[in-house]
């Protein structure tokens, strides 16, 4: 757990768990909602999503700010995030990031 005290390994653990909230979304809720009539999925899922995603956005201004990440640095793990997958594409390099300022 000492990953977070870290703001990285918060940004980490935010964008991992979001990524997976996002592909729930999209390749179980939303068909369970259109094919199969159940859109409680959505809504639930939607939700849980929203909040993850809001989360990760604070985490990942408190890395900008704590880090002096420049805006365009700050833009990758942000575009990433609204990219299916794209959490799990970025996290070596933030966990490279964390191992590097040890």
């Amino acid at each position: 757990m000492n990953f977070l005290r870290n703001p990285l390994g918060r940004l980490r653990l935010l964008g991992i768990i979001e990524g997976i909230s996002f592909l729930l979304l999209l390749f179980i809720a939303m068909p369970l909602k259109y094919f199969f009539g159940f859109p409680l999925a959505v809504t639930v899922v939607g939700l849980l999503h929203g909040v993850l995603f809001i989360l990760f956005c604070f985490a990942l201004l408190n890395v900008k700010v704590v880090r002096r990440w420049s805006k365009a640095k700050a833009m990758v793990p942000l575009l990433a995030a609204i990219v299916p997958g794209g959490p799990f594409f970025i996290d070596r390099r933030l966990k490279a990031e964390i191992q590097d300022s040890r």
